[in-house]
């Protein structure tokens, strides 16, 4: 039983820490900007980053998906099984975020996003 109380509080924890740590689109598009458009790019560190920081958003989007279906409550989004996206149409939508809005998540971006492509009809 200690045990377990002990492991749901790094549980616990590793996610509060996580949350706090999360890129906004403004950081995104900082370093996205920083990175020469060259097949180079793919062995730079912060590309890794990027593509990693997206790549859990869009987990945690299809996660918050699935729960709410599974739970018997609308989702917010319906994505397809495969969803694909190019460093181009993030950039892109990314940069169509107002100036003022970048300090949101690169998840919240992804999450209005998805609604937005994908709304549930």
């Amino acid at each position: 039983m200690k045990t377990r109380t002990i492991a749901a509080g790094v549980v616990a924890l590793s996610l509060i820490a996580g949350a706090a740590q999360a890129m906004t689109v403004q950081e995104f598009l900082t370093t996205a900007n920083a990175i020469p458009q060259n097949p180079t790019a793919l062995l730079r560190s912060d590309t890794r980053r990027l593509m990693a920081e997206f790549r859990g958003a869009a987990r945690t989007v299809r996660a918050e998906q699935t729960a709410a279906t599974t739970a018997g409550r609308p989702p917010a989004t319906c994505m397809p099984e495969k969803v694909g996206f190019s460093p181009d149409q993030i950039l892109a939508r990314f940069n169509t975020i107002p100036a003022a809005r970048r300090n949101i998540s690169v998840t919240q971006a992804m999450r209005e996003w998805m609604a937005a492509e994908y709304p549930c009809r």
